[in-house]
C-alpha cells in the first residue's frame, strides 16, 4: 500500500508552506531575547486559535456528510419510481397493441364525419349561392346610382363567398372544380371594373370634388382603404391568394392622381415656343399650380388618411412633371427670349414667394428636398444655347452697325464732333451698350451665364475689330482709286481713331468683377492692330501729299534756295490741324510717326543718287540747305508739341556733318561715330552718301567700308529704326561695250 504522503501530495505541500510561514513569523517576532518573555502568551493564543479552526472544520465536514446522505436517499427513491413508470408504460403498450384491431372501424366513421361536415357547409351556403346573380344585379344598380359604399359591401360579401369556396377546394386539392366556381362568379369581374372606373373618375376629379362635393371623394378613399386592408390580410396569411388579389388600389390611386395632374397641365401638344407665348404659358402654369396646391393643402389633406402624405405626393408630382415639361420645351428650337424665360423661371421664379414659396403654401410645401427643377448639366446646356442665340443677335447688330458706319464714311459732310471738337460717331456707344446690356441681362440668371456672355462679348468684339480693319482697308483702296472719294476720308479716319479710344477705355467696364479690369491679350492685340491700321492709312495719305515734293530733291534748283521745304511744312501743318481732332495719346503718336515719315522721306530722297556735288562750293551749298531744311522742320514739329528728343530729324543734322567734312581722309572716323549713333545704317546707305559728296576716292571708300565691316552694330532694344526703312538703288553694273544703237 502507498503511504499517505503519496496519496495526498497537496497536503504535504500545504504543510510545508505552513511550517515555513510559521518559522518566518517566529523569527521575526522573537529575534530579540527580551521578546521571549511573551512566549507563553503567544502559545496560549495560538492554541485557542487552533482549537477554533478545528471545531469549524468538524462542523463543516459533518454538514457535508449529512447532505451526501440525503442525496443518496433521494437517488434511491427516484430509481424506484423510474422502475415503476417503466413497468406502467410496458403495460400500456401491450394494452394498445391488443386494441389496434378495434380502431380500424373508427376510420370509416371519421371519413363519414368529414363528408357530413362538408355537406353541412354546402347546405349553409346554398341560399347565398342561389342568390348570387340577384346580388350581382342589385350591386350593379347601386353602382349606377353611385351608392358606392353599399355596392362595395355587397361586392366584398360575394368575393368573400367565392374566395371561401376556392380556398376549401384548394385545401382539398380539387383544382379542377375551381374553374366552375370562377365561371359561376364571373359577374364579379364586371362589378369590380365598374366600381374601379367610378373610383378612378372620382380620383381624377378630386381637386374639383374636394371643393364641391367632398363626400364622394371621401367615399372613394374609404373603399380604397377597405380593399387595401383585405390585400394586407391575404398577403399575411399567405395560404391561398384568390384571383385578382392583391388589387393594389392605393397605389392605383396615386397613379391616377399623378396622371391627372400631369395630363391637365403638361400634355399640351401645341405650344407657342416664342418668347411671348412661352411667357403666357409659364405664367398660367405658375398661377394654376399655386392654386391647386392650396386646394390640396387646405381641403384634400382633410379627406384622406395622414399616412397618404397627399400634399407631399402632389408637390413631388408637380415638381417632376415640371422638370419633364421643361426638358420637352428645351428640345424645341427656342429663341433667346424663350431660353432666358425658362432659365429665369426655373432658377428664380419657381422658388420665389410668387410660386412654391407662396405664403399660402408655407411651411407645409417644401421643394428644397426634391432637387433642382433643372439639373446643373441642363442649366449649363441651356446657358450655352442662350449664348449661341445672343451671339447670333450680337453679330447681326454689329454687322448692321458696321454697314451704317461704312456708309457714313462716304457722306458729303464731316463726321459729328463732341463738345471738345473731336471727331466721333455713334459706333462705340452702340457696340458697348449692346454688349453691356446682354452681360447685365445675363447677370439676372446666374454668375456662370454672365461669365459665358462676357467671354462671348469679348470674342465678338475682337471679331468686330477685325471686320472694322477690313472695312478700313476697303475704304482705303476705294480712296486710292479716286482721292476725292470719300470726300472727308481723313476726317473719318480720325473719327475711327477716337472711336477706337472710346472702345479701349470701355472694354474693362464690361467685366462682371469690378475688381478685375484686365483686358485679355488677344483683344488688346486686336485693338492695337485696328489703331495701327487707321494710323497707317493716315500716314499713307500724308505720304501721297509729300511724295511729289520729295521727288524734287536733291536738285540744283533746290540748292539755289527754292521754297520746297516750306511747301512740305504747309502740308504737315495742314495734317497737324487735322490730327488735333484726335484725342491724346493718338494725336501725339500721329505727330511722332509723321515726323519719322518726313525724316525718312527726306533721307531717302538724298540717297537716290540723283545728284553729285561737283565742287567744294556745291558741298557747302548742300550743307547750308540741309541745315536750313532740318532746322525749319525741327522748329515746325517743336511748335506742334513734339519734343526735340522725340524727333528723328537729328539724323539729317548728323548726315550733314558727313557732307561738310573738309578732309575725306577723316571720313572713316566720322562714319564710325555716325553708325554708332544710328546702328541700322548699312553699307549701301554710306556709299550713297559718299557718292553725294562727289570727292571720295575708291581707296577712302574701301577704308570706310572696311571699317564698318570691322565694327558691326547691334540694335539696342529702345532704338527707333530710321535707315532700315530706306531702300537704296542698286549700283549700276559696269558694261564692257560702249553705249550705242543696236544694228
Amino acid at each position: 500500500a502507498s503511504s499517505p504522503d503519496e496519496e495526498w501530495p497537496e497536503a504535504e505541500k500545504a504543510e510545508k508552506l505552513a511550517r515555513g510561514a510559521a518559522l518566518k513569523w517566529a523569527s521575526g517576532v522573537f529575534y530579540r531575547p527580551e521578546k521571549l518573555e511573551g512566549l507563553g502568551q503567544y502559545r496560549s493564543r495560538e492554541m485557542q486559535r487552533n482549537s477554533s479552526i478545528q471545531s469549524r472544520l468538524k462542523s463543516t465536514v459533518q454538514s457535508y456528510l449529512e447532505g451526501v446522505s440525503a442525496g443518496l436517499e433521494q437517488l434511491r427513491s427516484a430509481a424506484q419510481e423510474v422502475q415503476s413508470v417503466c413497468q406502467d408504460l410496458g403495460a400500456a403498450r401491450w394494452a394498445l397493441l391488443d386494441s389496434a384491431d378495434r380502431f380500424q372501424g373508427l376510420q370509416q366513421m371519421r371519413a363519414l364525419m368529414a363528408e357530413h361536415v362538408q355537406l353541412a357547409s354546402v347546405v349553409q351556403v346554398l341560399p347565398q349561392l342561389f342568390s348570387v346573380h340577384e346580388v350581382f344585379s342589385h350591386t350593379l344598380q347601386l353602382l349606377r346610382g353611385q351608392h358606392l359604399l353599399e355596392a362595395h359591401a355587397e361586392l366584398m360579401m360575394m368575393e368573400h363567398l367565392r374566395d371561401d369556396i376556392l380556398s376549401q377546394l384548394h385545401l382539398r386539392g380539387l383544382s379542377s372544380a375551381q374553374a366552375t366556381v370562377l365561371s359561376y362568379f364571373g359577374g364579379l369581374r364586371e362589378l369590380n371594373e365598374s366600381l374601379a372606373k367610378q373610383l378612378w373618375d372620382i380620383v381624377g376629379n378630386s381637386l374639383q370634388l374636394v371643393r364641391e362635393d367632398p363626400v364622394l371623394f371621401v367615399t372613394a378613399v374609404r373603399i380604397i382603404e377597405r380593399e387595401e386592408k383585405i390585400d394586407d390580410t391575404l398577403l399575411l396569411e399567405a395560404t391561398f391568394l384568390p384571383p385578382g388579389r392583391p388589387k393594389g388600389w392605393r397605389q392605383k390611386f396615386y397613379h391616377v392622381l399623378q396622371e391627372t395632374i400631369t395630363g391637365a397641365h403638361f400634355h399640351a401638344t401645341i405650344m407657342d415656343a416664342e418668347g411671348r407665348g412661352l411667357a403666357r404659358h409659364l405664367a398660367a402654369l405658375q398661377k394654376d399650380i399655386v392654386s391647386k396646391l392650396c386646394v390640396v393643402k387646405d381641403l384634400m389633406v382633410q379627406c384622406v388618411p395622414a399616412h397618404y402624405n397627399i400634399l407631399s405626393v402632389c408637390t413631388a408630382t408637380y415638381h417632376q412633371a415640371l422638370t419633364n415639361h421643361l426638358q420637352d420645351i428645351l428640345r424645341e428650337d427656342l429663341d433667346k427670349q424663350a431660353l432666358f424665360l425658362l432659365l429665369e423661371w426655373a432658377l428664380h421664379v419657381y422658388h420665389s414667394p410668387e410660386m412654391m414659396g407662396h405664403p399660402d403654401l408655407l411651411p407645409e410645401v417644401d421643394v428644397s428636398a426634391l432637387g433642382p427643377l433643372m439639373s446643373p448639366e441642363l442649366v449649363d446646356q441651356t446657358e450655352r444655347k442662350y449664348v449661341v442665340k445672343v451671339k447670333a443677335s450680337v453679330l447681326e447688330w454689329m454687322q448692321r452697325t458696321l454697314e451704317v458706319e461704312f456708309k457714313e464714311w462716304f457722306r458729303e459732310e464731316e463726321p459729328e464732333t463732341d463738345h471738345q471738337g473731336f471727331f466721333q460717331s455713334a459706333l462705340p456707344v452702340i457696340v458697348m451698350q449692346m454688349l453691356n446690356e446682354n452681360i447685365q441681362v445675363a447677370s439676372l440668371i446666374t454668375d456662370s451665364l454672365q461669365q459665358k456672355v462676357y467671354n462671348m462679348a469679348l470674342e465678338e468684339l475682337e471679331a468686330f475689330l477685325g471686320r472694322l480693319r477690313e472695312a478700313l482697308v476697303h475704304c482705303g483702296k476705294e480712296h486710292q482709286k479716286d482721292r476725292t472719294m470719300p470726300k472727308y476720308y481723313v476726317s473719318y479716319l480720325l473719327a475711327t481713331l477716337n472711336n477706337h479710344l472710346a472702345l479701349s477705355s470701355s472694354v474693362s467696364s464690361l467685366h462682371p468683377d469690378t475688381a478685375c479690369r484686365e483686358v485679355p491679350a488677344s483683344l488688346q492685340a486686336a485693338l492695337d492692330r485696328t489703331q495701327k491700321k487707321a494710323c497707317q492709312l493716315l500716314l499713307e495719305e500724308l505720304l501721297l501729299d509729300l511724295q511729289p515734293l520729295c521727288l524734287q530733291l536733291p536738285s540744283r534748283r533746290w540748292l539755289s534756295g527754292c521754297q520746297l521745304v516750306s511747301s512740305v511744312c504747309q502740308v504737315i501743318d495742314k495734317y497737324a490741324k487735322d490730327f488735333s481732332r484726335v484725342r491724346k495719346p493718338v494725336c501725339t503718336l500721329l505727330l511722332t510717326e509723321s515726323e519719322l515719315l518726313v525724316a525718312s522721306q527726306y533721307l531717302r530722297a538724298l540717297m537716290q543718287k540723283k545728284m553729285v556735288c561737283r565742287s567744294e562750293e556745291e558741298r557747302g551749298q548742300l550743307c547750308d540747305r540741309l541745315l536750313q531744311d532740318a532746322t525749319q522742320l525741327r522748329e515746325l514739329f517743336c511748335g506742334l508739341g513734339l519734343d526735340q528728343s522725340q524727333q528723328s530729324l537729328e539724323a539729317v543734322f548728323a548726315l550733314r556733318e558727313l557732307i561738310c567734312l573738309k578732309d575725306p581722309a577723316l571720313l572713316s572716323l566720322e562714319v564710325l561715330g555716325f553708325i554708332t549713333k544710328y546702328p541700322d545704317v548699312s553699307d549701301e546707305h554710306i556709299s550713297s552718301l559718299l557718292d553725294l559728296r562727289g570727292d571720295v576716292s575708291k581707296e577712302v571708300r574701301h577704308v570706310v567700308l572696311e571699317m564698318m565691316a570691322q565694327h558691326p552694330q547691334v540694335l539696342p532694344e529702345s532704338y527707333r529704326p530710321i535707315f532700315s526703312t530706306i531702300l537704296v538703288p542698286a549700283p549700276e553694273l559696269p558694261f564692257c561695250l560702249r553705249k550705242g544703237r543696236c544694228a
